[in-house]
């Protein structure tokens, strides 16, 4: 018999809750976003730039002169995050906006020397969160964790493209006990 990956309990009244330490994706929003608060207030003290920016900063040192849809497709942040991020590191002289020569109507973003400068100082401390986090596993564990992480990743617009067709669970597709 197949395991499932969360396992649900029903309650006298028949409702259903979840065992959130088999609920994927609790367990990765929660690691997610205790991760964020701690990168948030470490950089803001550190760098004066938070979690946000850093997401921005580092997607721009891997892809320079990217477009504020690249960054959005990447990092997962919707339009309106990336525009007040990217204005604000323009405005402080991390990143540069230029149109795009091809297309007047979309801007191609890159950093400049004082936000690459900025990037390989947070870089530093970024890899020793990483380390931290990481130092209970095995150097194969941490590659099946990428494995793993990375095959849920290409599952994400599968699940999001899950519509039921009603208020609560559609017939037939309560979680298997």
């Amino acid at each position: 018999m197949r395991r499932t990956a969360h396992r649900t309990e029903p309650r006298a009244d028949d409702s259903l809750v979840l065992d959130m330490a088999r609920y994927v994706p609790a367990m990765l929003i929660h690691i997610s976003n205790k991760m964020s608060t701690g990168a948030n207030a470490t950089y803001r003290r550190l760098f004066g730039v938070g979690v946000t920016e850093w997401r921005v900063l580092s997607q721009l040192a891997i892809e320079p002169d990217s477009p504020a849809q690249r960054i959005c497709e990447v990092i997962g942040f919707d339009k309106a995050i990336v525009s007040r991020v990217v204005k604000s590191l323009e405005e402080r002289g991390h990143v540069i906006v230029n149109a795009d020569r091809a297309d007047s109507r979309r801007y191609r973003i890159s950093l400049t020397a004082k936000g690459q400068a900025l990037h390989n100082r947070i870089i530093v401390v970024a890899l020793e969160r990483e380390r931290r986090l990481l130092s209970g596993l095995s150097e194969r564990e941490i590659d099946q964790l990428c494995d793993l992480l990375g095959r849920l990743h290409a599952k994400v617009q599968f699940a999001n493209d899950y519509q039921p067709s009603g208020k609560g669970q559609e017939p037939n597709n309560r979680p298997a006990q």
